[in-house]
């Protein structure tokens, strides 16, 4: 007897593989094959391979991909065992994601173990999926208040926000993925999404792609100009240390916190329509760069430093210019750095027609409270405020890394 479509609808839900299960499979899926295999039956898994264990988590300093996805959820997992559960999935999953290989084969009657979207082998393509805890999940459903990173906020509505009525805000988790082509990002989340669907509710999605050079040089945003020229060199773990990693005990921080980071998302749409009609000196005055090269107005390459000392009244680059007041370049602001991760969006067009683009921003720090929140302070009401709007985006912190096998995700936090 055929079924109609309400009972296929209500079979199709109560076959969801639960996220139990779903973990048991994840451990599996791989076999024991490696990549060299993979190669051999498959030919080349696509891409740079990024190592999924370590004390810190992959997606946070690696170089910037092409494409990212950044998914911010409400964890609905009953109680403390099904949270446990479903952050051992999550291990699972993007273990095995990242380090591509063949999709194993199912016969015809069997649903498939994939989507099939990269076909019969998973690229490695450069992918990584991080992952961050928001201030909501440490309420009372799962006991956790007392593990509070001690920085952790729900992000606040700065002067020159435009979050009112917004459903792109906070959030219980966040997922990261960023690989070098758009379809691998795409991939991942479907798998995700997937295998955890016992455990997460998606609440909102930002898309971002990460341009190539013009011609040399940092990406460029939808202002057109260079963005993240300054960024620390955190390939010096000196600097990073001292910019991007939480040290637990020592910051203050619960003591599971040592290896994370606190993540900060805006989605930040860019008013070209307005912007396009600015001249080229106001524009380059707002920003406190050349458009053409990236070069500090005072400069003439992009790698030139600001040099404010000579310029006390804002002569050259204004007192008021968005550089200027992000990074003052002083001994007291040295320590307010922050890693910027951003990408562009495109969301087409607006209801009144306009096109609907901007930045994904992203960044990371030891303390969200002495970085991104002072500068973010320092830069209310800036000129270029009347260009830029941000619309949505929250507080995470980034967990510490998986270090080995018998490692999982949040293994500190939920220990």
């Amino acid at each position: 007897m055929s079924a109609g479509p309400l009972g296929r609808r209500a079979f199709l839900r109560g076959t969801t593989v639960g996220v139990a299960a779903t973990a048991a499979l994840g451990g599996a899926t791989l076999g024991g094959v490696t990549l060299a295999d993979a190669d051999d039956r498959h030919g080349s898994a696509s891409g740079r391979d990024i190592p999924f264990e370590g004390v810190h988590q992959a997606g946070i300093v690696t170089p910037q991909q092409a494409a990212a996805t950044f998914v911010s959820f409400e964890i609905v997992a009953p109680d403390r065992a099904a949270l446990r559960e479903l952050f051992g999935t999550l291990t699972d999953r993007i273990r095995l994601l990242t380090s591509g290989g063949p999709v194993p084969a199912a016969d015809v009657a069997s649903v498939p173990s994939d989507s099939g979207t990269l076909g019969p082998a998973l690229p490695s393509d450069g992918l990584t999926i991080t992952v961050g805890v928001g201030a909501s999940l440490f309420d009372d459903r799962y006991g956790l208040a007392a593990r509070r990173p001690a920085r952790l906020t729900r992000m606040p509505v700065f002067p020159d926000d435009h979050v009112a009525g917004s459903t792109e805000v906070h959030g219980d988790l966040s997922v990261q993925i960023c690989a070098d082509s758009r379809d691998t990002v795409m991939h991942a989340l479907r798998d995700l999404t997937r295998h955890t669907r016992a455990g997460l509710r998606p609440l909102w999605k930002a898309d971002g792609f990460h341009a190539d050079p013009r011609p040399a040089g940092t990406a460029r945003n939808q202002l057109g100009f260079m963005d993240g020229t300054g960024n620390p060199a955190v390939a010096d773990a000196a600097v990073a240390d001292a910019l991007v990693w939480t040290r637990g005990a020592a910051d203050g921080e619960p003591a599971w916190t040592a290896g994370g980071s606190y993540q900060v998302i805006r989605i930040i749409r860019m008013l070209v329509e307005f912007w396009d009609r600015v001249s080229l000196r106001e524009q380059e005055t707002m920003i406190g760069r050349r458009r053409d090269s990236g070069a500090p107005l005072d400069g003439s390459r992009e790698s030139d430093t600001p040099d404010y000392g000579s310029d006390p009244q804002g002569h050259v680059i204004p007192l008021d210019a968005h550089i200027r007041l992000a990074n003052p370049r002083d001994r007291a602001t040295a320590d307010q750095r922050f890693l910027r991760r951003g990408y562009n969006y495109d969301r087409g067009l607006d209801p009144v027609g306009d096109l609907d683009v901007g930045l994904v921003f992203c960044c990371y720090q030891q303390d969200v409270r002495r970085q991104f929140q002072t500068v973010q302070e320092r830069l209310a009401g800036e000129p270029l405020v009347d260009y830029v709007q941000p619309t949505g985006g929250g507080y995470f912190f980034a967990l510490p890394g998986v270090r080995d096998a018998s490692d999982r995700l949040g293994s500190g936090l939920l220990a």
